[in-house]
């Protein structure tokens, strides 16, 4: 990084840590989740207002790239703590109930995302159909994993059934979500290696059966409450890292190799270091480090070319996104045997579209996907409806 590059992003991280903080708490005291605020005040600092200016006056181009390797590292720390506090027996017996869930929560809005897509497409100016019309099924059918996990943090329900089985459904739904992205890229000439995806299952049992039983041993043999410098906490943080590259490497996002080594940490022998340690990483994770990630989300969306039409266009895309999500979560809830009102909340949760991903999406399906005018208004679906 050049010495006249600190400078300015470090002024950056400071407008957009005061900035997060006034608009988180103004979220909250409309009885809104924190995050809300940051979204829309990335919104807010972003191309929308002014015509670019202030995104070019406080983020110049230079310190973009290490605003986005910021927001990667906190989210990825974020999602790794939320998987470390799950509480697995909570879903003890739900795993079918997962299942069902995230599958019908992906297929319902996938489906309607698609006919939606060759109602649009009959405009022109799309690109590739065939394309088009998948994206717009995954951005339909894809949850924002991290804005539902920090929901949940704030409303203090990451540790309840409802709570733990709306993330796991989110979690299994976004993979399958990331592995249609994957076919869907290759469609549209973006490259990539879709197989690759097939080996998040396997990745996923050597975690739990064969990294975790190793953790808990190197654990066992440290003392209870012995230096934190030692093996148990530099295979942590090796494992975090390799873990996060392992999933990006899959054609996932490293969230969720960050989240499957959260699961897979031991929970006895390393009290050191939930007490000394992780108090601190979360303390950096909320004040700083997340918000850059979600107001980072904001800046890329440019609302100022929105006209007449494109809000119809947002309308439609509203109303398959929430209807979509929720009522798939709903009817998966059912069938499993949810009673009605859990399946709603179940649905409530689970209806979180990705903002994140849906920027990310556009972005690797360029050239041949959707243009610039119909992007923005998928990118508001997730501040809205959440």
């Amino acid at each position: 990084m050049s010495p006249h590059t600190v400078a300015p992003l470090l002024l950056g991280l400071a407008v957009i840590v005061v900035t997060a903080w006034l608009l988180g708490m103004l979220a909250r005291r409309l009885g809104q989740p924190a995050v809300i605020g940051e979204i829309v005040g990335g919104v807010l600092l972003g191309p929308t207002l002014f015509g670019g200016a202030i995104p070019r006056t406080l983020f110049p181009a230079e310190v973009r790239p290490s605003l986005t390797l910021l927001a990667d590292i906190g989210v990825c720390l974020f999602m790794f703590l939320i998987g470390l506090h799950l509480d697995h027996t909570l879903l003890r017996g739900q795993s079918r109930t997962a299942s069902v869930v995230s599958v019908c929560a992906m297929l319902l809005p996938f489906g309607l995302g698609a006919l939606l897509a060759l109602y649009l497409a009959g405009g022109g100016g799309t690109g590739d159909r065939v394309a088009f019309v998948l994206f717009m099924g995954v951005a339909m059918a894809v949850t924002a994993f991290p804005v539902l996990a920090r929901i949940l943090t704030d409303k203090g329900l990451i540790d309840t059934p409802i709570g733990g089985l709306a993330l796991a459904c989110a979690a299994v739904g976004d993979v399958l979500a990331w592995a249609l992205l994957a076919v869907v890229a290759a469609l549209a000439g973006g490259g990539g290696h879709p197989w690759r995806v097939l080996f998040v299952v396997p990745f996923a049992a050597v975690l739990l059966g064969v990294v975790r039983p190793l953790l808990a041993r190197l654990a066992a043999r440290r003392p209870v409450s012995g230096p934190l410098t030692g093996v148990v906490l530099v295979a942590g943080a090796a494992g975090l890292l390799l873990s996060a590259q392992a999933t990006s490497w899959m054609g996932l996002h490293a969230i969720f190799g960050a989240f499957l080594f959260g699961v897979a940490m031991p929970r006895e022998g390393v009290s050191a270091l939930r007490e000394r340690v992780l108090p601190w990483i979360e303390r950096i994770c909320a004040v700083m480090l997340l918000p850059v990630f979600f107001m980072a989300a904001g800046l890329k969306v440019d609302l100022s070319r929105l006209d007449t039409v494109a809000f119809g266009e947002l309308a439609l895309i509203l109303l398959v996104a929430v209807t979509g999500k929720f009522g798939g979560a709903y009817l998966g809830g059912r069938v499993t045997g949810v009673r009605p009102r859990h399946s709603a909340g179940l649905g409530r949760l689970v209806k979180t579209p990705g903002l994140n991903q849906l920027i990310g999406l556009a972005g690797r399906l360029e050239p041949g996907g959707p243009t610039p005018p119909l992007v923005s208004p998928v990118d508001l679906v997730g501040p809205v409806t959440t």
